[in-house]
């Protein structure tokens, strides 16, 4: 059992989002997975210009560190996205590498995994990130088991005191990619997502009939 955590802190090691998702990581280590950090802020990923060229063939016209994060991502079975709250949202560096993530969606490509998303903040929003990231989970057909977020302001104290609950969460989501918990009401959304999804497998079924013929395996769309 492989969790892996996509820190979108521009902060490096400095970061106390980071500090916060090691947490999480130790608890799921303590229930028995391998764990793994993806840190955004080591890498150099490219904004996305809907230029639809991984529409042909599934590959990024960019040549950049993205490739390694998503094959560290697709190799795991469960998976962490944080991020700071930067004006009520996630932090550039994560909304640039989540919008790379748009033919992993349309495909499908992460579906059967397990996530839980992680949010800091200095008074507020934090509840609001969570939730976004969350909402990106069940785009990718990743069914998540909750989140946390932690006002972290300028009290010394404030991420010592979150320790608990984040080692909780990572042994929950270590329990549910273990597990596989059913949750009816992420999967009818997921299932909506996918019919809209699925009108792009069929345009693209001519350049793309792997990924046509594994949504036909997955039943997730019929043969024509």
């Amino acid at each position: 059992m492989k969790i892996t955590a996509v820190v979108g802190s521009p902060r490096g090691m400095r970061s106390r989002t980071r500090k916060l998702v090691n947490f999480v990581l130790a608890g799921a280590e303590e229930a028995g997975a391998v764990v793994d950090l993806i840190d955004l802020a080591d890498m150099e990923i490219a904004p996305c210009t809907a230029c639809e060229s991984c529409s042909l063939d599934g590959t990024c016209v960019f040549a950049d560190d993205f490739s390694a994060a998503y094959d560290r991502i697709q190799d795991a079975d469960g998976l962490v996205f944080a991020s700071p709250v930067y004006v009520d949202n996630v932090s550039g560096q994560m909304k640039v590498f989540i919008d790379r993530l748009a033919d992993a969606m349309h495909y499908q490509n992460l579906a059967g995994k397990y996530g839980c998303s992680v949010a800091t903040t200095g008074i507020s929003g934090g509840d609001a990130v969570t939730g976004y990231l969350n909402h990106v989970f069940n785009y990718l057909g990743v069914t998540t088991i909750g989140g946390m977020s932690a006002a972290l302001g300028s009290d010394t104290e404030a991420l010592d005191r979150a320790e608990a609950a984040a080692r909780d969460l990572g042994k929950q989501l270590a329990l549910a990619v273990r597990d596989r918990p059913r949750y009816p009401d992420q999967e009818a959304e997921m299932a909506e997502n996918r019919e809209y999804f699925a009108g792009i497998v069929r345009a693209n079924r001519d350049w793309r009939p792997d990924g046509y013929e594994r949504w036909v395996r997955e039943g997730w769309i019929r043969e024509e």
